[in-house]
């Protein structure tokens, strides 16, 4: 038994990965709107109707803007952490969603998939990575983090196949129009990884079962695709692991889909 995996979509407009076995539909995520969503799921899975639930890192817009239209439309599970829904809940059109709660460190269920939460730093309520498990493989999703912490790298051990966020080349977030508050939060411990972060994080956490990494979360005016992939290529290159396949994901069109 395998899994599929697409990045849907990913960057500050939107966030939304696809995971699915043979019975279970999983989204991590749902920051496309309900419309984007179904069209792109139909575009990879042939059906949006076969998702059965979605699981939420953090209560920022470009993750959850699709939740609402998603459940009322579908019927499907949402699961959160209470810091979480407390802070999606400010939101007036997302009070009385119907919600199941898991705490960082425990392990649930949906379907014949098994979801690991874990924290990451990031200025929000209380976000999480997952990691999701269908016998022996391990899919980890994890963006938005300001730092790879030693949890996060254990717990991505083993995996194979990785999102993380490759956000910023850290020479073009300095010399950015941008102001030097929102620059120091970005690549601070709060914040989120440059590209440089996002190859040191897959060569600790690397082992012989890791055969795809996914960019993820590029900043549009502090990243390119081509510098992000560029640094990702030479860093695992430079430490033996040339077999790891790397692939882009896109703010406006789905990644490539992996049979795992």
């Amino acid at each position: 038994m395998g899994l599929k995996l697409s990045v849907l979509a990913s960057g500050s407009s939107g966030n939304c990965t696809y995971i699915a076995s043979e019975t279970t539909h999983l989204l991590i995520d749902a920051g496309l709107s309900g419309k984007k969503t179904i069209k792109l799921l139909e575009q990879v899975d042939g059906n949006a109707e076969h998702i059965n639930a979605i699981c939420l890192t953090h209560e920022h817009s470009d993750h959850r803007s699709g939740l609402g239209v998603l459940q009322r439309k579908f019927g499907l599970q949402l699961f959160g952490n209470a810091g979480t829904i407390e802070a999606v809940e400010m939101d007036k059109k997302l009070v009385g969603l119907d919600w199941s709660i898991f705490s960082a460190g425990q392990s649930f269920s949906i379907g014949d998939l098994v979801v690991e939460p874990f924290s990451v730093p990031h200025d929000s309520y209380d976000p999480v990575g997952f990691v999701v498990c269908c016998a022996d493989i391990r899919v980890g999703v994890v963006t938005d983090m300001g730092v790879a912490t030693a949890a996060i790298r254990d717990r991505l051990k083993g995996c194979s196949a990785l999102v993380v966020e490759s956000n910023h080349d850290e020479d073009m977030l300095r010399d950015a129009d941008r102001p030097w508050m929102l620059k120091q939060r970005i690549a601070g411990r709060q914040g989120h990884l440059s590209n440089t972060q996002a190859g040191e994080l897959v060569v600790d956490v690397a082992g012989p079962e890791l055969k795809s990494v996914f960019l993820a979360h590029l900043s549009g005016d502090c990243n390119t695709p081509e510098l992000a992939l560029d640094s990702m290529r030479s860093v695992l290159d430079g430490n033996n692991l040339g077999h790891i396949d790397v692939y882009m994901t896109f703010a406006d069109k789905a990644s490539v889909m992996l049979e795992l």
